[in-house]
């Protein structure tokens, strides 16, 4: 097994390095079919719910944008909830995240899930490690409860190799634009990367089952990790392509007298 690993990071390790223009022109062909799955969704009435999870810097949040930025929020929502306030801390571990499962028509993006508890709460003291088992217990059973319902239910860790997530940590420090990505705890956790790894390890053998299966996106190289991610999840998912009418703009009013005037209002400056 870890023979294997060493083979495959070689592999990537060796990879051409994909261009800005190819990963633009296959995002944008993926972007594509998106919309189309996006329109199927609406049209069938189908609920979808996807799962983001991995060590810090792993590349959750740029694939999730990278899934989200060219369909609609009203039919893809994102899910990033803060830490538990002190009421929610009192209920049933999985209540909080109950109200933001998706309806007819919906596709919910967890950035980050009721899988916290099985991995930064565990690792970092946040809960017991009674509660911690017990969390693994009663999730796929959860789940399974989910997908009867008719929640189509896919889950994702990114994997990132210890070095890749050294560099973009560094970078974060020395970027006044990704500053407010690096928290305290952040720090704390990156010294923890064997616990977190066993965490993991422990996770996936506990949720991993055949109603819900987790899918592991090696992330060292984003560009490809997102469209790697982003296509499987289409493939995952059986959609067609709606018929659409042809659409014309249609021939603008007339103005009827009416004449423009200068706005009675601050205009915003143009210094550029």
């Amino acid at each position: 097994m870890k023979h294997q690993k060493s083979q495959d990071r070689v592999k990537r390790d060796t990879q051409e390095q994909l261009s800005r223009k190819e990963y633009e022109r296959e995002l944008e062909r993926l972007h594509i079919e998106l919309v189309k799955l996006q329109e199927w969704v609406k049209h069938e009435g189908l609920k979808i719910c996807v799962v983001f999870e991995g060590r810090d810097g792993a590349g959750k949040g740029g694939t999730i944008k990278a899934i989200t930025e060219r369909v609609s929020p009203r039919v893809f929502r994102v899910v990033a909830l803060p830490a538990p306030t002190e009421r929610e801390q009192s209920q049933m571990y999985m209540q909080r995240y109950l109200p933001h499962f998706p309806a007819a028509g919906e596709i919910v993006i967890f950035d980050r899930s009721w899988y916290n508890r099985a991995g930064v709460e565990r690792v970092m003291g946040f809960c017991t490690e009674d509660q911690a088992r017990r969390f693994l217990e009663v999730a796929p059973l959860v789940e399974k409860a989910m997908v009867d319902s008719g929640i189509l239910l896919r889950k994702y860790w990114l994997e990132v190799s210890p070095e890749e997530q050294t560099r973009r940590l560094e970078s974060r420090i020395h970027d006044e634009r990704k500053i407010w990505k690096l928290s305290p705890m952040d720090l704390k956790s990156y010294s923890r990367w064997y616990d977190y790894s066993q965490a993991r390890d422990e996770m996936f053998q506990a949720t991993h089952t055949e109603w819900a299966p987790w899918h592991i996106v090696r992330s060292d190289d984003k560009k490809r990790a997102r469209l790697n991610l982003i296509k499987h999840l289409l493939r995952s998912v059986p959609y067609k392509e709606l018929r659409r009418e042809k659409i014309v703009l249609p021939k603008r009013q007339k103005s009827g007298g009416y004449e423009e005037a200068e706005p009675q209002v601050d205009v915003v400056p143009e210094p550029y």
